[in-house]
């Protein structure tokens, strides 16, 4: 199934979750570059639901801004579950929001020895619930693994408001 569709249905997910409630999300992007957080604002369902977002791309930014540990920042160039762990839990607590998500990721070209599609996501919630998920696109080209690092973001934060009680409606 193409990124967009993947995308389009996991928005729909997700604006359903969350639906009536106040449930809010701060997200800190860094290989994505702010593409989750212009999702949410762009659709009426999701916008409310967003309370920041933080593009940390740079690794100065991770540990200036949310406090990454800055050896876990240089290690892999911040891509890694340590890192993106420590951007979920600085987006949380710098705001006010239920839920934050994390992306950090290789999107290519390929430069020394990363791994272009190797994607981490983690997701905070302030009940103390932790998220962590490793993927492996593969080089797919920098516009596919972005798409498939924002979809694979949105399926998260749905996983989240459903494990915090939220019901979801299951349609396509």
């Amino acid at each position: 199934m193409p990124a967009q569709r993947d995308i389009d249905r996991h928005m729909h997910r997700l604006a359903a979750a969350l639906a009536g409630s106040e449930l809010r999300w701060a997200i800190a992007e860094s290989c994505t570059g702010g593409q989750l957080a212009a999702l949410m604002a762009r659709e009426a369902a999701l916008g409310s639901h967003l309370e920041r977002g933080f593009v940390v791309y740079s690794i100065d930014a991770k540990c200036e801004m949310l406090g990454v540990d800055r050896a876990d920042a240089e290690r892999c160039e911040a891509v890694n579950p340590e890192a993106a762990e420590a951007m979920a839990a600085g987006a949380l607590a710098n705001g006010k929001a239920d839920f934050a998500i994390a992306v950090t990721g290789f999107c290519g070209p390929r430069e020394k020895n990363e791994e272009v599609g190797l994607v981490h996501l983690a997701c905070a919630t302030r009940e103390g619930r932790r998220f962590a998920q490793e993927y492996h696109f593969g080089d797919l080209g920098r516009s596919a693994v972005l798409d498939h690092a924002v979809a694979a973001a949105l399926a998260m934060m749905t996983e989240a408001v459903v494990a915090h009680g939220a019901p979801v409606l299951h349609s396509a």
